[in-house]
């Protein structure tokens, strides 16, 4: 893997990772689905006004393309980050963050359990750690009083963008990126402000710290984040790219200590090295066996 492909996924994750502690700043003062949705709309009109003026189109996108950007609005944008974002009135940023990096987790685990796909020996340790990872920062916070529902809900929305990822390859595939990334942002606009509109009210009282952590989620997790991923799958490919995940609890944890003063202890520390070394064992089990002399592995 070349440095700049490196510098891309240290880059992508951290972005992702602080998306964690503006929405927790966002959704303690606003209505979570609404603002969502508000933050989708302006996200995808910016993206898709960027792609118009590089010059591409959604008339040149395929009909896998255009089933991948329904699939990604849908499970990524309204499942994943609807659900998250509900749940982070009452989760912290750095638990929220640390559950939706099971991600490669769950999707390893329904791999070889669900779907009989072969799992080296490797992976399967990965899993086993992962697992008591997630077990003694689960025991610890819920001693410490946190909200089940909440907890219940992050972990739901951590499968919503397990089946997400599994259609980048196809979304990512034959170009025209930034368009398809200002796509599926108005296809969770639209599913978002569906649901918001029927379950909430609009009540906010506006405050710098409001308007700040809103604009920044729009901008950088919301925008600059998913064209980073785009452009790091297409580049090395979407099961080495994954590999990057297993930095999202360091960064997401940190990211809400320093800026939320979210506490951590001891075995927020424990359980966070250990679902880090599992999804990090569970990602490398998945690149090719080398035959023969090493050669640099191909996208």
């Amino acid at each position: 893997m070349d440095i700049r492909a490196v510098a891309m996924g240290v880059i992508f994750v951290v972005m992702w990772a602080s998306a964690f502690t503006s929405t927790r700043m966002i959704v303690t003062e606003a209505p979570p689905l609404l603002s969502l949705a508000l933050r989708f709309s302006i996200s995808g009109v910016i993206g898709v006004a960027i792609a118009l003026a590089m010059g591409q189109t959604w008339r040149s996108l395929s009909r896998a393309q255009w089933r991948a950007v329904v699939i990604l609005g849908l499970s990524q944008n309204a499942l994943y980050l609807g659900l998250n974002w509900v749940a982070m009135q009452w989760v912290e940023a750095g638990l929220a963050s640390i559950i939706a990096a099971t991600m490669p987790l769950m999707v390893a685990f329904i791999g070889w359990f669900v779907l009989g796909e072969r799992l080296r020996m490797q992976g399967v340790l990965g899993l086993a750690l992962g697992l008591a990872g997630v077990a003694i920062i689960m025991s610890a916070r819920l001693q410490g009083g946190s909200d089940l529902t909440g907890i219940i809900l992050c972990f739901a929305a951590a499968l919503a963008l397990a089946i997400a990822t599994l259609t980048v390859r196809g979304a990512s595939s034959g170009g025209n990126v930034m368009m398809i990334v200002g796509l599926q942002m108005l296809v969770g606009a639209a599913t978002l402000a569906v649901v918001g509109l029927a379950v909430e009210d609009w009540e906010v009282t506006l405050s710098a710290p409001l308007i700040w952590a809103f604009l920044y989620t729009v901008l950088v997790p919301g925008l600059a984040a998913t064209w980073v991923w785009f452009l790091l799958v297409q580049r090395i490919g979407a099961v080495r790219a994954a590999t990057f995940h297993f930095l999202t609890p360091f960064f997401g944890v940190t990211i809400g200590a320093a800026i939320l003063s979210e506490q951590i202890g001891l075995t927020d520390l424990l359980g966070v090295g250990v679902v880090m070394a599992g999804i990090l064992l569970v990602q490398l089990s998945k690149a090719p066996v080398a035959a023969g002399p090493v050669r640099r592995p191909q996208s």
